[in-house]
Parts: structure tokens; sequence; C-alpha cells
């Protein structure tokens, strides 16, 4: 086996830590920040706690974007960078932020007449430039990872699309975890964002580029969420179920970074886009089915991750995912949408995105009619189902493996 291991980012792990980043960026070198916050933590006055922490080194804020930024958020906040001549930029928040800060971190440097907008690197293939403003990454969720990975998940809707867009440019400078920020994070904030972690940290393990390091790390953050989520969701006061997920959390992302995530993260780009399920949410409903269907992956790796998590196999970790959705109190089915057959079809079209080629058994139109089919009824379980869990389907070949992101 041949595999490489990079990751570039400087972590700084621990409660009060986001009084850091006056100190930070000068030791680094930077000045004329821009913080790039959302509206809540702009109300809640956290955004002016943080701008009060860099003693000077934050010049100007930009809040104006929405969940699930669009392009046109990105363009916007890459001009304002421009106009004010901004050094560095300091993200905090959840996904939204981050992944907004991120593509701006780039399309910021240079001329729009040189460089562009963020749209036409948007799921075009084209090659982002790797010129970037340094980026400090303060994550205020125990969700994403993306304070240690080089994806940025952006929408433009215009054009109906929701996609990652990878580019070693990404790569946050440094990243603060302060699980002091989360705390007041609600229940089904802190449930979705759960749920993604556990979603980052399974397709990593399985995804078809993992490789040992990244296994590891995806086995610690698994076992992590099934042992602490639940007190984070019903008791939000409780510090160590806060602290313990804010680790996950960022060892999920360093898990995930260089394998991709693979069929549930696919699925979950429609599922948020036509229907406004929330990504974590969207990314739980159809985990337990894959794990299921990856049973049948010659490697075994469904197998072996259930076991090294303390089920019997891959049906046991299934199972167990299934429970821990519905102790949860997310979404069981799509039942609730009256779901026709077009609208099904359509989900099926939508979820060939590259990183269903992640997945270690080929994800076929057959078998995303099965799962969108089951999801639309009134009863979607299918625990122990062995037409999914017994299916044997084909290795991918070379170009496809060659192709895979």
């Amino acid at each position: 086996m041949i595999w490489n291991y990079t990751q570039p980012v400087d972590i700084r792990f621990g409660a009060g830590r986001v009084s850091e980043i006056g100190d930070a960026a000068r030791e680094r070198g930077l000045y004329r920040g821009l913080l790039v916050a959302g509206g809540h933590s702009v109300r809640s006055g956290l955004a002016q706690r943080v701008v009060d922490s860099g003693r000077g080194a934050i010049d100007a804020v930009f809040s104006d974007f929405s969940p699930n930024p669009d392009v046109t958020e990105v363009d916007a906040c890459a001009e304002l960078i421009r106009e004010r001549d901004l050094g560095f930029i300091v993200a905090l928040g959840g996904g939204s932020a981050l992944d907004l800060a991120k593509a701006a971190s780039v399309i910021g440097v240079g001329s729009r007449e040189t460089v562009g907008s963020i749209r036409d690197y948007h799921g075009t293939g084209k090659p982002l430039p790797l010129g970037h403003l340094p980026l400090i990454a303060v994550p205020t969720t125990a969700g994403t990872g993306s304070e240690v990975t080089c994806v940025s998940v952006l929408t433009d809707r215009a054009a109906g699309v929701k996609a990652p867009i990878v580019s070693n440019g990404f790569y946050p400078e440094l990243a603060i975890v302060d699980p002091e920020l989360t705390y007041t994070v609600p229940p089904y904030v802190t449930a979705c964002t759960g749920m993604d972690v556990l979603s980052q940290a399974i397709e990593g393990y399985w995804s078809v580029g993992h490789q040992p390091i990244c296994d590891a790390l995806a086995v610690h953050a698994a076992r992590l969420v099934f042992d602490f989520l639940p007190t984070a969701v019903e008791r939000p006061d409780d510090r160590e179920a806060r602290e313990r997920m804010c680790e996950a959390s960022v060892i999920a992302g360093l898990a995930f970074t260089l394998p991709k995530t693979t069929s549930s993260h696919a699925c979950s780009f429609p599922l948020t886009n036509r229907y406004g399920i929330a990504h974590g949410e969207a990314c739980a409903l159809t985990l337990d089915y894959f794990t299921r269907v990856n049973a049948a992956d010659p490697e075994g790796r469904a197998d072996a991750l259930g076991r090294a998590l303390g089920y019997r196999d891959a049906d046991g970790l299934a199972d167990a995912i299934a429970d821990l959705r519905r102790a949860l109190h997310l979404r069981e089915s799509l039942a609730d949408l009256d779901l026709d057959e077009p609208a099904i079809e359509a989900l099926v079209r939508d979820s060939h995105h590259p990183n269903l080629l992640n997945n270690p058994v080929v994800i076929t139109d057959d078998i995303l009619l099965d799962l969108f089919h089951r999801l639309a009824s009134s009863s979607s379980s299918y625990a122990g189902d062995p037409n999914i869990s017994n299916q044997r389907l084909g290795e991918p070949g070379a170009n496809e493996r060659e192709e895979r992101q």
C-alpha cells in the first residue's frame, strides 16, 4: 500500500483559546483583518468579542451571507477584501462562515478581471489559483471540521447547485477550536452537526482513498460521537460532552480531508438543495443504508469499522446509526414530502456527484432508486434487509478510480 499524509493547519484546542486570536495574528505578522461571521454571532455579541480579542488586528466585519452560502455572497466578500486592501481573514461560525471565508480568501487576491468570480470554479473543474489570504478558522459548532480541510461547500442558487470545491489554497493557517463557543448551540443544530461528524468519519474510513492515519482518526472520531452526542443534545450545558464533540469534529475533519466523503454526502446535496433538509440531517438519513450496501465491499472495511467500534459487523453499525438518529429525533424518512416518481428520479440524477465515486461499492441508479423509494414511503425501515446488506456489486475499473476526488 502506498499513501501520503499532509496536514498543514496549526491547531489550538481548548476552552478560552478564542482570546488568542490577536496574539496569533501578531505572531504571524498579520494586520488589517476581516472577520467573517454570521448574523447570529453579530447579534449575540460574539463577533464583537472576537474583534476585541484581536486588539486592533481586525479592521472590518462581513456578515451578509446565508446558510449554505451562495457564490454571489463569496464574490461580495472578495470585493470588500479588495476595496479595503485587507490582509487576512478570521472565519467565525459553522461551516457556512468557514466555507465562504475559504473561497473569498482566494478570490479576493488580485483583481476581479484576473481572478474572476468563484462561479467560474464551482462545479466546473477549473483549478483555483493557489494564492490566498492567510485564514484563521474559529468554529462555533462541533460539526463540519472545515477548520482543518481544503474543502469549501458552496451553493449557486441561480443554477440550483450545491457542491464542494477542493483546493490546497483553502487550508486555514490556524484553527482555534474553543469548546466554550459551542455551549449555546441549540439541540437540533447540535444533533445535525454531530451526525455530520459521524458521516465524515465513517465515509472517510471506507472511502477508496483510505489510508492508515486517517483510518485511526476516523475510528476515534466516530467512537466519540456515539459516546457523547446524545449527552450534548440532551444536556447542552454538559462541558465534557461539548468538549469531546469538538474533539470529534476536528479529528473527523482530519480523517476525511484526504480520503474524501462518499455516498451519503453525495446524496445529501440534492436533499438540501431541493428540500432544505439540513446537511447533517440529510447525511444521517442515508448513512445506515449505505453502511449495509458497503458490507458487500470485498475489502470488508464496513464490517471492520463496525467491529472496531464495538459492533458485530456492518449491520450492527448500521443499527447503531439508525438508533442514534432516532434518539436524536432526526427525520427517519421523506414521506412527509409526498415525492412522486419524477421527484425521486430527480434525486437519483442529482446524487451523481463526484463524491459518489469514492464509495467502495459502485452505487448504481438501481441502488439509488431503492434508497429513495424506501425513504419516500411511510415505512423506511430496512434493518437487516438481505437485499441491501448482501449485495455483491462489481468493483470499479481503473479509469473510475483515477477520476475519484
